[in-house]
């Protein structure tokens, strides 16, 4: 393998190990060992075990933005409603390392936490881009802060439903979508009619 690919495959050997394991649980000699090499040679592609860990995150990250991004042949609610859907399905899959990135050690590491927040960010662009929202200049920053808000709430709520599934995942869903509306009413009733669609 070219240097390249050794490192995205070490790369995509941690990141599958996150569906149920924290970061911090993943052992470097157990992807060291998956991918046939010595534990000193993985060090050789990433200086450090913080290295390593920083690249999985961003790489699960560049998943997860990847799998949320909408399908631009449906309507724009279909499309708010598709991509929350997915963001469910990613988190569920992932649910423990969804659980230690938000709540664990790693949510409060100074390398890994910015990851978090410019997912956020990302997550906020798409849905402002790709679902075409027209905001004026004066909206634009009270939607993006109250957009923030959303994305903690989505957080927080995903967290506490995947603890014990109090509700079935459409009325998840529906919930997800419904308060975004609602957010978007407060900012600009308008707003909120291109979101219903």
């Amino acid at each position: 393998m070219s240097p390249d690919e050794r490192r995205e495959q070490l790369i995509a050997l941690g990141a599958r190990l996150l569906g149920d394991r924290a970061i911090e649980d993943i052992s470097v000699s157990e992807i060291a060992e998956q991918a046939g090499i010595s534990r000193g040679l993985l060090f050789h592609y990433f200086p450090t075990k913080q290295d390593f860990q920083l690249a999985i995150v961003r790489h699960a990250n560049a998943e997860l933005l990847e799998r949320v991004t909408p399908d631009r042949n449906l309507s724009v609610f279909e499309m708010l409603r598709d991509s929350i859907g997915r963001y469910v399905e990613y988190v569920s899959e992932n649910r423990t390392s969804y659980l230690a990135l938000l709540r664990g050690p790693t949510s409060v590491s100074p390398d890994l936490a910015p990851l978090a927040d410019q997912t956020r960010d990302a997550i906020i662009g798409i849905i402002l881009t790709e679902a075409s929202i027209p905001v004026g200049d004066a909206d634009r920053p009270r939607l993006t802060l109250a957009m923030r808000g959303w994305i903690a709430f989505v957080e927080e709520t995903s967290l506490a439903w995947l603890r014990t599934e109090p509700i079935p995942r459409e009325q998840l869903i529906d919930l997800l979508v419904e308060s975004l509306i609602a957010i978007a009413f407060s900012v600009d009733p308008a707003l909120a009619a291109v979101l219903r669609g």
